[in-house]
């Protein structure tokens, strides 16, 4: 049985950081594509990075290019995210996603196509 972990979320002021973790169980995950969603309700759940399998790739949504960065340790079949001069804005549940297929660039953008963990609220205040 697949389990995504993610911890790490919190309380911070405008201007901090946070790093976002997310352990994987059940199986390897080390040939999948690993990335970070956000959902701030109502709003729909949206992409904010990627990381392929071999780490060699990763890619950013706009909104937090230069400020987030993504990475991957395969050896603890581990995920992370370090979110720097957080805003308000990224005030949301952060959920980690990793990819159903085999050796791909990155996740998709899609819900069924990702297994996906629980989610970790992080909060921004301003």
């Amino acid at each position: 049985q697949v389990q995504l972990v993610e911890s790490g979320g919190g309380l911070v002021q405008a201007g901090g950081s946070l790093r976002l973790s997310c352990a994987a169980a059940g199986r390897t995950f080390s040939n999948c594509a690993m990335g970070w969603f956000r959902q701030a309700l109502p709003k729909e759940r949206e992409f904010v990075a990627s990381i392929s399998w071999s780490g060699s790739r990763t890619d950013y949504a706009d909104s937090v290019k230069g400020r987030f960065t993504i990475s991957r340790d395969n050896a603890k079949n581990t995920v992370y995210l370090q979110m720097n001069s957080l805003k308000p804005e990224d005030t949301a549940v952060y959920y980690c996603a990793v990819d159903r297929r085999l050796w791909s660039a990155g996740v998709p953008r899609t819900l069924v196509d990702n297994y996906w963990g629980q989610g970790t609220q992080v909060t921004v205040s301003s």
